[in-house]
C-alpha cells in the first residue's frame, strides 16, 4: 500500500484514549510526522534511522524510537510514539529487547502499517557465550516473523555492529521501500547501491586497521559488539552478564583475565554506568574508554571503534 492509497481509521487522540492516556501524556516526547507524501518509517534504534535514510533518501521520513542516552533493553515507547505509528507506513524492527515486550502493541497500534524484520534470516549470536568468536553470520531461510515472546536477552540483537549484516539489512529496506513506493523504486536502487559500496570499503579499512593488531581480546562492560569481533577474528569480553555487574568474585576472575590477557583498556557505553569498569582498570593500572553501538554517524562510529581497538592493543 503506498503513502497517498493509505487510509488511517484512528486519529491520534482517538487511539491515545483507547490505551488508557491523557492528552496531557500524549504531548509527552515523542515524533510529529509529517505530512509531505514521504514514506514515514519508525525504526528500533538510531543504527536503523541511518540505514533507511540511506536507502530511502528525499522519500522517507524516519524517526527512531530509542534516542542516544537511552537503553534499548529497559526503553519503554512514551504514549506520543504509539500514537505516531498511527500515522507510519513501515516500522523496522531488529531484535532489541523491548520489541519482544512491545510489538503486540506496536501491530494493534496501526493494522495497516507493514513490519520489516531487518535482522531475519541472520545467525544470530547467543549471549549466553559471551566471547561471540563464532563465525560470520549467514543467511537463512526463514519464513514470517521470529517468536515475539521469545525471552528478550536470548539472542545477541546487535547486527548492525557488523558493517556487511548492515549491507544484507540495506537490502531488505530496500525492496521493502520499492513495495511500498514503486515509482521511486530506481532511486531506492541507485541510493542502495552507493550505501553498500560505502558499507564494502568501510569492513576493508577496519580489516587493514585491524590486521597488525596481536592481542585479539578486549574488554566490555555491555557485549554489544560481538557480531563486529566475530567479523574481525576478534574476541570481545564482557564484565556485566545478564544485564547485571558482575559480584566480588567474579570482578576477581575479570580483572585476573585482563592481567592474563594484559588489557589495559574497559570499553563502556557513553552516558552509562562505568562503576565495575573502572573498578578494573584501576586494578590492572588501565583506563576506561567509551564506544558507542548506537550512535547515528554509523560509518564513522564503526572506523572511530576499530581504532580504538587497535589503539587498546597496543597500549
Amino acid at each position: 500500500m503506498t503513502r497517498k492509497a493509505k487510509v488511517h481509521l484512528l486519529p491520534r487522540f482517538v487511539l491515545a484514549c483507547i490505551l488508557g492516556v491523557s492528552l496531557g501524556g500524549v504531548l509527552r516526547a515523542g515524533p510529529s510526522m509529517a505530512g509531505d507524501g514521504a514514506l514515514r518509517v519508525i525504526v528500533s534504534v538510531p543504527p536503523q534511522q541511518t540505514f533507511v535514510e540511506r536507502v530511502g533518501g528525499r522519500h522517507v521520513e524516519v524517526h527512531s524510537m530509542v534516542q542516544p542516552g537511552h537503553d534499548p533493553h529497559t526503553y519503554e515507547p512514551t504514549p506520543r510514539w504509539i500514537a505516531a505509528l498511527s500515522d507510519a507506513d513501515l516500522y523496522v524492527r531488529i531484535g532489541v529487547p523491548f520489541e519482544h515486550r512491545w510489538m503486540g502493541r506496536i501491530r494493534s497500534a496501526n493494522r495497516e502499517m507493514r513490519i520489516l524484520d531487518a535482522h531475519s534470516g541472520l545467525n544470530p549470536h547467543n549471549l549466553s557465550g559471551h566471547d561471540h568468536d563464532e563465525g560470520h553470520g549467514e543467511l537463512l531461510a526463514e519464513q514470517g516473523h521470529p517468536d515475539e515472546h521469545r525471552q528478550a536477552g536470548e539472542h545477541d540483537p546487535h547486527v548492525w555492529t557488523d558493517p556487511l549484516l548492515a549491507k544484507q539489512m540495506g537490502g531488505r529496506i530496500r525492496d521493502q521501500l520499492i513495495e511500498l513506493d514503486p515509482e521511486n523504486a530506481e532511486d531506492f536502487r541507485r541510493n542502495y547501491q552507493a550505501f553498500a559500496a560505502e558499507l564494502e570499503a568501510l569492513d576493508r579499512e577496519i580489516r587493514s586497521l585491524l590486521a597488525p593488531v596481536s592481542n585479539r581480546k578486549f574488554m566490555v562492560f555491555h557485549p554489544a559488539w560481538g557480531y563486529f569481533a566475530a567479523a574481525y577474528g576478534l574476541t570481545q569480553i564482557p564484565i556485566e552478564k545478564a544485564g547485571k555487574e558482575p559480584p566480588p568474585r567474579a570482578l576477581t576472575a575479570l580483572i585476573e583475565q585482563a592481567q592474563r590477557e594484559r588489557i589495559k583498556v574497559i570499553f563502556v557505553r557513553p552516558r552509562f554506568s562505568e562503576r565495575s569498569a573502572r573498578q578494573v582498570a584501576r586494578a590492572i593500572g588501565g583506563q576506561v574508554s567509551a564506544i558507542d553501538p548506537l550512535a547515528t554517524d554509523y560509518v564513522a562510529n564503526l572506523r572511530r571503534v576499530a581504532r580504538q581497538i587497535a589503539g587498546a592493543a597496543r597500549k
